[in-house]
């Protein structure tokens, strides 16, 4: 008698879980503008771009993003305080002998474009928020990161540093994407 009260029980409680996952709402997805967004924000968020878009007085570097070595400061422009700019070691190209990354005019974000420890949400917010993009409308943000030698580096940053999984060409196609879709930020 216990074990058919057994079935019985079982039985009910499978029928009860079918109607109960039967007619759960469906996962949320993400809508297309979104889906691009979160790929481009794998690359914002790679230490090849948060290195030197901090929202602190210093850049960070390495994969692990340390505060830079000889506390190397921002500076009022961002190109490091006067007489330590940081021309003085980047160079227009990687100096792999010395493990020093270059490129043309090296300098941090401004801190209006600091992105440490921001949300998806609060990134992409602040990449659509001319205020703190440098001014730029969607199709200048594609520019910025179509073309800018500073964002090209992240993919040859020479040393042992590693470039962001994303491919350039895939990032800014997401990038693209992302902005002609109506640059929907994500919930969270």
């Amino acid at each position: 008698m216990a074990r058919a009260w057994l079935v019985v029980l079982a039985a009910a409680a499978t029928l009860a879980l079918g109607f109960v996952f039967a007619n759960a709402a469906p996962p949320a997805t993400d809508s297309p503008s979104v889906a691009a967004f979160r790929e481009v924000a794998k690359v914002l968020n790679h230490p090849r771009c948060m290195n030197c878009h901090t929202t602190v007085a210093w850049p960070t570097q390495g994969d692990d993003r340390h505060r830079h070595t000889f506390n190397i400061m921002r500076g009022p422009d961002g190109g490091g305080p006067q007489g330590m700019r940081c021309t003085t070691c980047h160079q227009d190209k990687n100096q792999d002998s010395m493990n020093i990354p270059g490129a043309k005019n090296w300098h941090m974000a401004p801190l209006s474009m600091g992105w440490t420890n921001l949300s998806p949400a609060a990134l992409c917010k602040a990449l659509r928020d001319p205020a703190k993009n440098g001014g730029r409308s969607g199709g200048k943000v594609i520019e910025h990161l179509r073309a800018d030698g500073l964002v090209l580096w992240a993919w040859t940053p020479g040393g042992k540093r590693k470039a962001p999984d994303v491919p350039h060409a895939a990032f800014l196609a997401a990038a693209e994407t992302w902005i002609k879709k109506g640059a929907e930020c994500p919930q969270q």
